[in-house]
């Protein structure tokens, strides 16, 4: 049933394409006629005439997302990087299609920039047309059509977090029906039943028509791990494995040598020599540019603070950032002056009743951040890193978590790979460790952008944001 239903939706993504393919040339072309009007050139062909090139644009693309796999992407894929996909199977495509109409059909007469024009506008309408058919797909999913049922083996932290993920992210549509697990004693783990132990997998698989098996054992052996396997494969079920804390934080290996004998080097920093300048430099152009776009609205967030109630529009917090050095973070304050005269140090929490009206929406959309603009060009943060936390944690987890302070080995961040994770606020510290962790070693300017994107549009946002 199951692959029924992704046949189905894979299937359509065909026709789509090569509708978006035609339109995307056409666009081209009456852009190219347009311009070509207004500046005085003799106009193209009509674009009934470019048979061959319309077939061959068609043809050649379709074969190049048949390669590039854009027919066989899940559908939980970001859309950021669905998007980057696209860019580069367009780009692919339309140099493919004008290398080869040139060399078979020398005789077809058109303008260059239409080979612009065509690149620019099957990439804009793919990815609408794309876009739409995933937000359909989402919504039939919401409505619970095709909604891929879920069991999750072991339920302890780790299946417990993708439980969590899940309910954070609806429009995947998956339908948890429960654990199995080996624990005595357990019967259910936020909310979802435990059907029991990992010996009645092949049952209940058959039993619960379960479509995907996402194993969440990390301690696993891999004789066990291999077992599992076996019992979904025998039953043609979708199997996922969440990888265990070692390659979650060994990141990218290198390989050296050491006099002919290799060795595997772990937990390098990617941020090093011209790599540190690089980004202290894009820090300080999107900060400046930031800060001048939003200083009206900060500017008026002050207003409002004052307005709403008695004390200071902004909130100065000591933090600890790069090599464990303390800083004084500013935040817009969204909270009552007192908030900590009784309790101390504490975290927030959802629906915390120290938090303003006022500052409740600014949480929701991050607007008490802003002034940290402040703090990338003073040089105490950067724009994307582990978030800085106050020293009172930062003593307590040290020494609980295991590589918690190689997280102060780069510039704390407004924002974060955890953060647009969804690991924001009272979240697990040792999960954002992790990432934290991958981020510090997988560093590139392509991850830094993707972070900052998914940070405007919203991804991984919490009302109970810190």
């Amino acid at each position: 049933m199951r692959h029924a239903r992704t046949l189905l939706e894979r299937a359509s993504l065909l026709p789509l394409d090569i509708t978006a393919f035609a339109v995307g040339l056409r666009l081209a072309h009456a852009f190219h006629a347009r311009t070509s009007g207004l500046q005085g050139f003799e106009p193209p062909a009509a674009f009934e005439t470019f048979g061959a090139l319309i077939a061959a644009h068609v043809v050649v693309l379709l074969i190049v997302f048949f390669f590039q796999r854009m027919y066989h992407q899940p559908h939980d894929v970001p859309r950021l990087d669905l998007v980057g996909r696209i860019f580069r199977s367009v780009t692919l495509g339309v140099v493919i299609t004008f290398a080869v109409t040139s060399f078979l059909f020398p005789a077809l007469q058109y303008s260059r920039r239409v080979t612009i024009y065509s690149w620019i506008a099957t990439f804009a309408v793919v990815t609408a047309f794309r876009i739409a058919h995933r937000a359909l797909w989402a919504l039939l999913r919401r409505l619970g059509v095709g909604r891929p049922r879920v069991l999750i083996l072991g339920a302890g932290a780790a299946g417990q977090d993708l439980v969590a993920r899940i309910h954070r992210r609806p429009w995947l549509g998956y339908d948890v029906v429960g654990f199995l697990d080996d624990t005595p004693g357990r019967t259910q783990a936020r909310g979802v039943p435990v059907l029991g132990p990992l010996s009645l997998l092949e049952q209940t698989v058959r039993d619960q028509v379960v479509d995907e098996v996402l194993i969440a054992l990390p301690n696993a052996s891999r004789a066990e791990l291999v077992e599992l396997v076996g019992h979904c494969d025998r039953e043609g079920t979708s199997i996922k494995i969440l990888p265990d804390i070692f390659q979650m934080l060994a990141g990218e290996i290198q390989i050296s040598t050491l006099d002919g004998l290799p060795l595997l080097t772990m937990h390098d920093l990617a941020l090093r020599g011209w790599r540190r300048t690089l980004k202290r430099l894009i820090d300080i152009l999107v900060a400046g540019i930031a800060l001048i776009i939003t200083s009206p609205i900060i500017l008026l967030l002050v207003v409002l603070v004052k307005l709403e109630s008695r004390g200071p529009a902004f909130f100065v917090q000591e933090r600890m950032g790069l090599d464990m050095r303390p800083f004084p973070i500013i935040k817009l304050r969204s909270m009552r002056t007192d908030a900590e005269e009784s309790s101390g140090p504490v975290w927030a929490r959802r629906d915390d009743p120290r938090v303003t009206r006022l500052g409740r929406f600014m949480r929701s959309m991050n607007l008490d951040e802003l002034p940290q603009l402040v703090n990338v060009l003073l040089g105490h943060m950067s724009i994307v890193g582990p978030r800085p936390e106050r020293p009172e944690f930062v003593e307590e987890f040290r020494g609980a978590i295991p590589r918690y302070t190689e997280r102060h080995r780069e510039r704390g961040g407004i924002t974060g790979w955890a953060q647009v994770n969804g690991l924001r606020g009272n979240t697990s510290i040792e999960e954002r460790t992790k990432y934290d962790l991958y981020y510090i070693e997988n560093w590139s300017i392509l991850l830094d952008l993707k972070i900052m994107a998914r940070t405007i549009l919203g991804s991984g946002r919490d009302p109970n944001a810190y």
